[in-house]
């Protein structure tokens, strides 16, 4: 079962954060927690990720299966909102089980095989020496050198976990970066998902282009796109008040 917190009273509507690659729960509780006035809000660790489960398994079938085992303890159905790597493993799980979900919402990914990779960022971690981590201003010091933007160190920072016996990475670097191809990729999936699916994407990323509109609607024929202005790929980051609008309208319609 992967690790899991839920905000808001029982009986509201149930919504599922999915979370990307690199990132936790924890990324999501600001906006969980806006978001539980109107909502029972669950975030959750993906397998090889911060309190979950590690496993040598990481592609989107057994990603999928595990939001499966988080939704029968919820109690179906729920609406669910992945972003990045969350989004497609919660694409893969609306389109094999779709009576699980209630509404779909995809934040700034595709199902389609994406060529950049994120290798880099893994080889910089492992590449850290966590014997002179004492906190976290420090991880974003020793990732100077290799990751260019503030954001995305200190980003990687909140996944390092600093003790008195010593830091350590809450990733499983070692299988993500074998498992790089499987994540950027979207498995062959059968069927279609014809509920109330939105993508929304950053106006300043390019990872929903037209090509990729092309291949989403025969999966999600009733699937709306929409962009948040002034936001890249991390828009819940960016522009966080005018992503939690956007998913309040959608979820409220």
């Amino acid at each position: 079962m992967l690790a899991h917190e839920t905000y808001g009273e029982k009986g509201q509507p149930k919504l599922l954060l999915v979370h990307g690659l690199f990132g936790s729960g924890r990324n999501w509780r600001a906006i969980a927690k806006r978001l539980s006035s109107d909502f029972q809000v669950t975030t959750v660790d993906m397998r090889n990720h911060a309190g979950s489960f590690w496993s040598d398994e990481m592609n989107y079938p057994a990603m999928a299966q595990d939001l499966e085992g988080v939704i029968e303890r919820l109690g179906a159905p729920v609406m669910v909102m992945g972003h990045s790597m969350g989004g497609k493993a919660a694409m893969v799980l609306a389109l094999s089980r779709p009576e699980l979900v209630e509404r779909l919402i995809i934040a700034d990914i595709a199902p389609v095989h994406y060529t950049h990779s994120h290798s880099h960022f893994i080889e910089a971690m492992q590449a850290m020496d966590l014997s002179q981590i004492q906190k976290r201003s420090d991880v974003g010091e020793a990732l100077s050198q290799s990751v260019d933007e503030p954001a995305l160190r200190a980003f990687f920072a909140q996944s390092v976990e600093i003790t008195p016996q010593g830091a350590r990475w809450m990733l499983n670097l070692e299988v993500l970066k074998a498992s790089m191809d499987d994540i950027l990729s979207f498995p062959d999936v059968s069927g279609s998902y014809d509920k109330r699916t939105l993508f929304v994407g950053g106006a300043q990323s390019d990872y929903i282009n037209d090509n990729a509109r092309e291949i989403i609607k025969p999966l999600f024929p009733n699937a709306r796109f929409a962009k948040l202005k002034n936001a890249g790929h991390w828009l819940h980051a960016d522009q966080p008040k005018a992503f939690i609008q956007t998913l309040q309208v959608f979820c409220k319609a």
